[in-house]
């Protein structure tokens, strides 16, 4: 199985989820390339859409190597022995768990444009990423899904390594995903067309949605 690209996913994931996830329900997209997957789940479910901002907690000096990840409101994830394998301290740790919320904020902002956060007391949270690699956003960000006191949680990805799946497994209440495959490099091996997605469409594609549901 391949994607032609993530508005495609998007539509395969909305006729998995239709009755998986009943309403209410929100879906909530990993920026930036998750925002067009779920932009499509939203138009075929009529769902709200938002976003969660999870950011990678780089390793020191090597910052492409990630160990864990943090979302805005503190929650984070740590690979923990990796971290202590590359001598990872608390100084340095609190000093980019600071810079990465503070990024975070920043794109949250720009992303929402003034709106505030959905609440998600008694709404099922549906979390969209364009697929999974090591999993550490997804998990942080199911975490801190919970913490907003969500129905339950829901990841849907169009495709990760079992691994990753399994380890997500145990975080979310259901995991969708639509191709495990045992030889996994990269998510972009599996679509045709990866092409980066930019802010600006994140924000034009959030603007799209917010109006879908103001005008139902």
């Amino acid at each position: 199985m391949r994607f032609r690209d993530r508005r495609d996913a998007g539509e395969q994931l909305a006729r998995e989820l239709q009755t998986l996830a009943p309403s209410p329900a929100t879906a909530l997209a990993i920026p930036r390339g998750g925002v067009i997957v779920a932009e499509a789940i939203v138009q075929a479910l009529g769902w709200p859409l938002d976003v969660v901002v999870p950011r990678k907690l780089r390793a020191p000096r090597n910052p492409e190597l990630g160990i864990g990840a943090v979302t805005g409101d503190g929650t984070v994830y740590l690979d923990a022995g990796l971290a202590r394998s590359l001598g990872v301290d608390d100084r340095y740790l609190r000093e980019e768990i600071t810079a990465q919320i503070a990024e975070i904020e920043r794109r949250a902002a720009v992303y929402r444009s003034g709106r505030p956060a959905p609440d998600l007391r008694g709404r099922t949270a549906v979390l969209v990423d364009d697929g999974l690699a090591t999993g550490a956003t997804a998990i942080a960000s199911v975490r801190m899904l919970r913490h907003m006191l969500a129905r339950e949680v829901v990841l849907a990805i169009p495709v990760g390594p079992p691994d990753a799946v399994r380890r997500l497994e145990r975080e979310a209440d259901h995991v969708v995903c639509l191709l495990r495959p045992p030889t996994f490099m990269a998510v972009g091996e599996f679509y045709d067309d990866f092409t980066q997605t930019t802010d600006e469409e994140v924000v034009a594609a959030l603007a799209r949605a917010w109006r879908q549901v103001r005008a139902s």
